[in-house]
């Protein structure tokens, strides 16, 4: 992998990372259109440039995320975490072929989609409208429903936010709270596979360190961009474009495989 296409997958990344379309998968694809030889250090990279994009969240949250007075704020991420902390760690083998294989990205876009088209009718009960209102009880199942992102092509935005909705939050706090879930997350997830990686490689090679500072901070500048566009989109238009966006992209990707474009 060059720096071209390093940069190709970290905007891809900042573009989708928030939006419920699935990250993984869009980069998955775009390593395929790119024809990038799928190694142990492109299975990093693409964990490991979504800490950029979530430190945008940071970023635009500092007053919420740098509010050390408010500790049921971190309390709560803290318990929303642990389902996926504890999935991931005993599924992580499992979860790293799956990250391989197009077609499991194509059949969840799709399913994805399809959910999509009909989840601001299904919860239609929005009592929760601020953070602070959410419970602990509430913010694990968000943490739960989260999990399902495990698979490439669902979407962790899109999981964590029906998992909101379905927890009565309204849809500009169920994406937010999504935004806030995903910096622990991904700082856990990104530790492990850096550490991992640093264990049975040796260390980082002086090109991989220089991939990596690229993709965050590419990812990083666009994602911070792209949180603004998502937040003003879903409080007018809602989930039902983004479940279409999903159908297309899944049928294509369908395509691809089945002409032997795309293993």
């Amino acid at each position: 992998m060059n720096t071209i296409e390093s940069i190709i997958i970290a905007i891809v990344e900042g573009l989708t990372e928030f939006l419920p379309v699935s990250s993984t998968g869009h980069m998955i694809i775009t390593e395929k259109l790119l024809h990038i030889v799928e190694t142990d250090f492109i299975k990093v990279f693409t964990v490991a440039i979504q800490l950029g994009a979530i430190l945008a969240v940071v970023v635009l949250y500092r007053k919420k995320f740098l509010n050390f007075k408010n500790l049921n704020f971190y309390f709560k991420l803290a318990a929303a975490v642990v389902p996926a902390l504890v999935l991931g760690f005993l599924f992580s083998k499992k979860i790293d072929a799956l990250l391989e294989s197009s077609l499991t990205v194509a059949i969840t876009l799709l399913a994805g989609g399809i959910i999509l088209l009909f989840v601001d009718k299904l919860f239609k009960i929005h009592t929760i409208d601020s953070e602070e209102k959410i419970s602990f009880p509430k913010a694990i199942m968000i943490g739960c429903w989260q999990c399902i992102a495990m698979i490439p092509g669902v979407s962790r935005s899109a999981a964590s936010i029906i998992g909101g909705m379905q927890q009565n939050l309204t849809r500009t706090v169920a994406a937010e709270f999504s935004f806030f879930l995903a910096v622990p997350t991904m700082l856990a997830a990104t530790g492990y596979k850096l550490l991992k990686y640093y264990k049975e490689a040796g260390g980082f090679s002086s090109e991989e360190i220089k991939q990596l500072a690229i993709g965050n901070v590419v990812a990083f500048i666009v994602a911070l961009l792209a949180i603004k566009f998502f937040i003003g989109f879903v409080q007018k238009y809602g989930f039902r474009i983004w479940g279409i966006y999903r159908i297309i992209v899944g049928i294509i990707l369908l395509i691809l495989i089945w002409s032997g474009f795309i293993q």
